[in-house]
């Protein structure tokens, strides 16, 4: 089986060599492997002490961000190795001040994994939520570096519980320790026979509870909003936009809108602006526009929702409409906003947690974007009730990390 794995990476690398002639996200891929091992080579040398980060992207590299922080701290003469998959989270962090060295992760051949562990020569090691990539993983195990998983999740769904997973449960043997989320994952991992993981809980917890200790100001946006009630909808979807554009064509007077698309390409802001009834001005514009005269802002920039969601009353957060499901829940929820969401979340263990606790609401049509919407508006018991379950939500679910460093170091 393990052949065969080797045959699919190798037949994978080819054909994304390909596709990369086509696709810019997948030249990105492609492109930025070309030079890792000799940058590798000219930034580390044999006697240096190194620590190796690895997150599949973006999202995981912000639930690591704490531990790498942390680990940053306590070892300020070691070199940290960040490592990325995606193109998705290595474009937008490749110039982020946390890690000496940060790079794509080669594709998991038996030779990349040679070179890299020889160059690298990590001291410790930490996965960031999943990847689970068997020639590095079988490579580290022959090493006896230490390895571990943090915020870790397993599913049913994963090969490891399949009779056919043999050969992924396998390279499993060369975690130290699993850091797991929740009771769930630590009971499946035993059940194939590993009793050494724990259940420390979600980094991201520590890092959103982070933010209220930073300034959040943004003055455009006091100017925009006026002192009125304002409905914040992070990383929509034009799904989601199209139920968030029929309410603010009919919303009350005094409300206010911010939208902050996924995707900020001008064709989908032009369609986003095409379906709104009320006046409105990009972000792009603010320079010169008086924003207080507007009812809504779409936000056509990245890298400034988390300060804007401080100045919410509502968060809508979007994906709930599509694969793979909504975005994060957890920076409107440090701010003790109530967060309506779409109804695909299952797979998100803190949305299907804080949908139980009902400080989350789901939706699946306008009709009922709306009611929740005007409940929130009009009933400030119902409103202050579950702000308060989304701010205890945050504070009760800290310290993931604290429990790793104790444990590890």
């Amino acid at each position: 089986m393990l052949f065969l794995y080797n045959l699919t990476i190798y037949i994978a690398g080819f054909f994304l060599k390909i596709i990369a002639l086509f696709s810019p996200k997948i030249k990105l891929f492609v492109e930025g492997r070309k030079n890792v091992f000799s940058i590798l080579e000219e930034k580390i040398k044999a006697g240096d002490k190194t620590i190796w980060f690895h997150s599949a992207s973006l999202g995981e590299y912000e639930q690591g961000l704490p531990v790498i922080e942390k680990v940053k701290q306590k070892f300020p003469s070691h070199k940290i190795i960040l490592t990325f998959f995606s193109p998705s989270g290595y474009e937008v962090r490749k110039n982020n001040t946390v890690a000496d060295i940060t790079i794509y992760l080669p594709l998991d051949t038996k030779s990349n994994a040679k070179r890299f562990l020889k160059l690298v020569h990590p001291e410790s090691v930490f996965f960031i939520k999943y990847e689970f990539w068997l020639n590095y993983l079988n490579e580290l195990e022959k090493n006896q570096t230490p390895t571990y998983l943090i915020s870790g999740i397993f599913r049913d769904s994963q090969m490891f519980f399949k009779w056919y997973g043999g050969f992924y449960r396998k390279a499993l043997k060369a975690f130290t320790c699993f850091f797991v989320q929740n009771e769930s994952s630590k009971q499946k991992i035993e059940a194939i026979g590993f009793k050494n993981a724990i259940v420390s809980g979600d980094t991201r917890f520590d890092r959103v509870a982070a933010i209220l200790e930073r300034d959040n100001s943004l003055d455009f946006i006091a100017n925009f909003k006026q002192n009125q009630p304002l409905i914040i909808a992070g990383s929509s979807w034009p799904k989601d936009e199209a139920l968030l554009a029929e309410y603010i064509n009919q919303a009350p007077e005094n409300v206010k809108f911010i939208i902050a698309p996924h995707n900020i390409k001008k064709e989908q802001i032009e369609n986003l602006k095409s379906q709104i009834k009320q006046s409105t001005v990009l972000f792009s514009e603010k320079e010169s526009s008086d924003l207080s005269q507007y009812k809504v802002l779409v936000i056509d920039t990245v890298g400034l929702l988390t300060k804007i969601y401080s100045y919410g009353t509502i968060a809508y957060v979007g994906g709930g409409f599509g694969n793979p499901g909504i975005h994060n829940i957890l920076e409107p929820a440090v701010f003790g906003m109530p967060i309506i969401i779409g109804p695909n979340y299952s797979n998100f263990a803190e949305a299907t947690a804080l949908v139980s606790l009902e400080g989350c609401s789901v939706i699946s049509n306008p009709n009922e974007l709306k009611a929740v919407f005007d409940q929130l508006l009009a009933n400030q018991e119902i409103y202050d009730q579950k702000s308060q379950i989304c701010s205890s939500f945050i504070q009760n679910n800290k310290g993931a990390t604290e429990t790793i460093l104790k444990s590890v170091f």
